[in-house]
């Protein structure tokens, strides 16, 4: 008989005799003893899986959670076009319903000119036909929009545009769109840059996104005063009337026509200035 074997049997009857040797009170107490390392052993057991699952159920929420999360930045990308409940409450009005040029007209026609189409619910400006106006002029007001010029662009938003004048721009100041990098236009000087108001005030940063990136763009116009927005930066700031507007526009080709900066209300003016130009999301708050 090998020697593992031998030594296994013995160690059994050493066992048994020693089992056999307890009294009873005694063997009862060793088997609640081992009973109850037993039950530790596996409560730890218990508890160490528990926390495992609490673990693995706490990443799968905080992966959740991001899932949800990224999902509703992508969503609020993709929504476009629309007003939330706050801002129809706040008195906001969309002037872009991203599927037809609804409310829009030419500076002297009354449909709008050719060269503006809707894309995949974006205002494109696609080629030459003449600016695009808003039916409807305005006061006081918010303009709120996105825009995304193309490389080497040039656009424009013009506001309080009255139709008197053979252009827009002999009224209505115009809130400058250009990319800053590629269009010469940017060599004139700093107040031919995006957000300026054209020619006349140089944004005090150049907060603007590369040419083909979405930009915000907010004009605010309360009485005489005026502010330009870029990406949430306050970019330009004047008052019609001042004595700084007044040298300004003195100063400049705008006076040449008498009505320029001077209506206290008029039209929204899209620009076209023969660049490819894309908008949505745009909307107002009038005040008057």
């Amino acid at each position: 008989m090998k020697q593992c074997t031998v030594l296994a049997m013995v160690s059994v009857l050493s066992l048994a005799a020693g089992a056999a040797a307890q009294t009873p009170t005694e063997k009862t107490a060793t088997e609640a003893k081992q009973a109850g390392s037993a039950v530790k052993t596996a409560g730890k057991e218990v508890g160490d899986a528990a926390v495992a699952v609490g673990k693995t159920v706490a990443a799968a929420a905080k992966g959740v959670a991001k899932g949800t999360r990224d999902a509703g930045r992508s969503m609020k990308a993709a929504v476009v076009n629309e007003l939330s409940a706050d801002e129809a409450k706040e008195g906001w009005t969309l002037l872009f319903n991203g599927r037809s040029l609804e409310g829009w007209r030419g500076y002297k026609t009354e449909q709008p000119p050719p060269g503006w189409a809707v894309q995949d619910g974006v205002l494109v400006h696609t080629g030459q036909g003449g600016d695009l106006m808003t039916m409807q002029p305005y006061g006081d007001f918010v303009l709120d929009l996105d825009f995304k010029i193309a490389e080497g662009g040039n656009s424009g938003i013009m506001y309080r545009v009255t139709t008197d004048g053979e252009q827009p721009y002999w009224s209505g100041p115009e809130y400058q769109i250009l990319d800053n990098e590629r269009h010469r236009d940017a060599k004139n000087g700093p107040d031919r840059l995006t957000g300026s108001n054209y020619d006349l005030i140089a944004p005090s940063k150049d907060a603007s996104k590369p040419a083909g990136e979405w930009n915000n763009a907010r004009i605010a116009v309360t009485g005489n005063h005026v502010e330009h927005w870029l990406n949430g930066e306050k970019v330009v700031e004047y008052d019609f009337g001042s004595p700084e507007w007044t040298t300004l526009v003195a100063e400049s080709k705008f006076k040449a026509w008498p009505s320029y900066g001077k209506a206290s209300r008029g039209h929204i003016v899209l620009q076209d200035h023969g660049d490819r130009v894309e908008f949505r999301n745009i909307k107002i708050k009038a005040t008057n």
